[in-house]
């Protein structure tokens, strides 16, 4: 018994290279060029421009952050503060904003964002106070020596 099918079986590499194939091939549409049409130089744009798109994502992410930031400081500098202060401060206050939220509030909610300063800066105030102090611990380095008097 012959088999005529098996054959031709092993010259064809069966469907799956045909669809690996057209899968490179549809996200080179977009390519001018050869890229678009040719498999072996598309693998490769198409592989370049992956990696391109990863690093687009990581920029993305970094760059609102510091819009982010740069909003926040604009609106802080408003209110009196500078950016560090008005975050550092925040935090103490256990307000748990984060920078996109903050943003958003310095530019839509002014009044909120005006309220956050004051607590900020009330804050600020509070810390100053208590490292000044009001005179009945013992001045200079606080240390075992001096607990132990």
């Amino acid at each position: 018994m012959v088999f005529l099918t098996f054959p031709c079986l092993i010259r064809n590499r069966g469907p799956d290279r045909y669809w690996r194939v057209q899968e490179v091939l549809k996200n080179a549409r977009h390519f001018r060029g050869r890229k678009n049409r040719c498999y072996s130089l598309a693998v490769r744009a198409v592989r370049r421009a992956f990696v391109y798109a990863t690093k687009g994502r990581h920029l993305k992410k970094r760059d609102m952050r510091s819009l982010w930031i740069s909003r926040i400081a604009a609106g802080s500098r408003e209110h009196g503060l500078k950016y560090p202060v008005l975050v550092g401060n925040l935090v103490k206050c256990s307000v748990q904003l984060n920078r996109k939220v903050l943003s958003d509030l310095a530019i839509n909610e002014p009044r909120t964002f005006q309220s956050l300063a004051k607590l900020a800066r009330a804050r600020q105030e509070e810390g100053f106070r208590a490292a000044l102090g009001d005179g009945s611990e013992p001045p200079g380095v606080l240390s075992r020596v001096v607990l132990l008097q």
